[in-house]
């Protein structure tokens, strides 16, 4: 594959992505009358399913990274530092159109500043966790079970939904967007400097433990 086709995959994987995180999310507080479980209900397992169709899909062209902290790992292991200016930047831009695109599709402004507050030690906390959980099923599966590993982040995130008090945002690219949206999966601007420091510091402590795990 070219480097400019994985970058479109990559861009246009994250927007897919975004789209059906702030559609569901969305979609899920208007259907549930104010019944605020069933909304995050809707909006994990429609994320859930997104992801492992998205990895099936886009895999094979770009690895379907969709996260910058994803594609900074494999890079501090395989050493392609030279795709991944490229990577972020496309999926940074992936997530503001899916952003967008979500907003038009249920008549929402095309960004807006979220109001949602997502501030705290316990939050922050629960976003390192979240992220060594996802890169630690993502090098889990790379060592031993490839061909789950669609399915194995799907499955993961839908329960990060629930598990974690962040609900497992888990991606610097998501957390930038999804501070443009003023719905029920938005995050306030002010609160995510903090999560995407917790994000990557996360997927650090992952990437070095399973590089100890399987060390030769």
């Amino acid at each position: 594959m070219t480097y400019a086709r994985k970058i479109v995959a990559e861009a246009a994987g994250t927007a897919l992505l975004l789209a059906a995180i702030v559609g569901s999310g969305i979609m899920g507080e208007r259907l549930s009358d104010g019944n605020v479980a069933i909304a995050l209900l809707a909006n994990a397992l429609a994320t859930g399913a997104m992801l492992v169709a998205i990895i099936l899909a886009f895999g094979g062209i770009s690895g379907a990274h969709l996260n910058p902290v994803v594609t900074l790992a494999f890079a501090s292991q395989k050493g392609r530092w030279e795709e991944v200016p490229g990577y972020l930047a496309a999926q940074v831009v992936g997530a503001f159109a899916g952003v967008a695109a979500a907003h038009l599709m249920f008549g929402e402004p095309i960004f807006s500043a979220s109001q949602h507050v997502r501030s705290g030690a316990a939050q922050l906390f629960s976003e390192f966790v979240a992220t060594f959980g996802l890169l630690s099923i993502i090098w889990g599966c790379a060592r031993n079970r490839s061909d789950a590993a669609p399915f194995a982040v799907g499955a993961y995130i839908t329960a990060g939904y629930w598990f974690t008090a962040s609900t497992a945002l888990a991606n610097p690219a998501v957390t930038l967007a999804r501070s443009f949206t003023n719905t029920f999966s938005g995050i306030r601007p002010v609160d995510a400097p903090g999560f995407i420091v917790a994000q990557f510091a996360g997927a650090a402590a992952a990437t070095l433990l399973f590089r100890w795990l399987y060390r030769r």
